[in-house]
């Protein structure tokens, strides 16, 4: 085998009693999980917005980021409840480039695992306890989920995971909502065969265990566009699309709290980052369009950070991605305000 095995890493228990969640925060995630869950069940007409930097990379520039968003959420509570996005789990289509927090806590530094589960467990710790948001982020790995799972609020299977059948089945078993992206080929009935399987009961090997999940009803679908065999970009977030997955649901049949959240990057903007703020409006103008589509679109992911765009890793703008280009927060503000104002 072609592999080095260099240390084993501690458990989910052993990194959680090191860095133990507060008892105000877990209160604040009860609280915030219950939001979340009645927007997704059709128990709330307000409207969720998972909204942060593309990868979290720098644990001080993170939580100044999230720090901002707090006072954002008091002025649109009514309407809005914003999920922050931190994601420390980056796929890599080739497998080349950085690939997150969990894998370089620092960067610029060689990948150092362990430290990297302590680092994206103390910025998911320091979020909740600094500013009450339970995050979302990123199923890149099913088995790590448990060093974050009295943290998350949202889990988010990225577009080249959502076909994997342990993604699938570990999302079954999970008891915060589960968004499955369409694929990066476009094709809807893997995102919808997906959802099926999380909502189902399973039987399967998960850490070493023999378990049984009773299956997720809160599992739905994320639009984030496709690439097509020449790689050119192609949206899926207009009207049409929104009323082509009311179909596919109906067709399902059997499938609970049918919801989407529209991704506004990715290939729906062809990572034209400003590109999120007249997409982010079509969607709700669709809404206001269609009774149906409105009762099916529970939200948006937006990707934002401190300053627009993105640059390389090594370069030193203080909260700009270096992953995907990120709308910077003076325009994420203003953006937030309006959606408010459309809702």
């Amino acid at each position: 085998m072609n592999t080095t095995y260099k240390r084993e890493l501690f458990n989910p228990q052993e990194i959680k009693e090191m860095y133990p969640v507060s008892e105000e925060g877990a209160k604040a995630k009860i609280e915030n999980d219950k939001h979340i869950r009645d927007i997704l069940s059709g128990n709330s007409d307000k409207f969720l917005l998972i909204i942060g930097p593309c990868s979290a990379d720098h644990e001080d520039s993170v939580i100044d980021y999230i720090s901002r968003l707090r006072p954002v959420q008091e002025k649109v509570q009514d309407k809005i409840v914003i999920i922050p996005r931190i994601y420390t789990n980056k796929p890599r289509t080739t497998g080349a480039g950085y690939k997150g927090m969990l894998h370089q806590p620092n960067p610029l530094a060689s990948p150092d695992i362990l430290k990297g589960l302590i680092a994206i467990r103390k910025l998911h710790n320091r979020a909740l306890n600094e500013t009450g948001f339970s995050c979302a982020d990123e199923m890149l790995y099913p088995e790590n989920h448990n060093f974050l799972s009295d943290l998350l609020s949202y889990v988010a299977v990225g577009a080249r995971s959502v076909e994997n059948q342990q993604h699938r089945l570990v999302a079954s078993g999970l008891d915060i909502p589960v968004g499955m992206k369409n694929p990066t080929s476009g094709d809807l009935s893997v995102m919808m065969n997906s959802i099926k399987a999380a909502q189902s009961g399973h039987t399967f090997i998960y850490r070493n265990w023999e378990v049984e999940s009773k299956g997720n009803p809160y599992a739905h679908a994320i639009l984030r566009g496709y690439v097509d065999n020449h790689g050119t970009n192609h949206p899926n977030y207009h009207y049409e699309d929104l009323s082509k997955l009311i179909d596919l649901y109906a067709q399902a049949g059997t499938l609970s709290n049918p919801g989407v959240i529209v991704d506004c990057n990715h290939s729906n903007s062809g990572k034209k980052y400003i590109e999120q703020i007249r997409i982010a409006k079509e969607v709700l103008h669709s809404m206001r369009l269609n009774a149906p589509i409105h009762s099916l679109v529970k939200g948006l992911m937006i990707e934002s950070y401190i300053e627009d765009g993105a640059q390389k890793t090594g370069e030193c703008t203080y909260g700009k991605s270096i992953t995907d280009p990120c709308l910077g927060w003076e325009k994420t503000e203003q953006l937030i305000y309006d959606l408010a104002d459309l809702l």
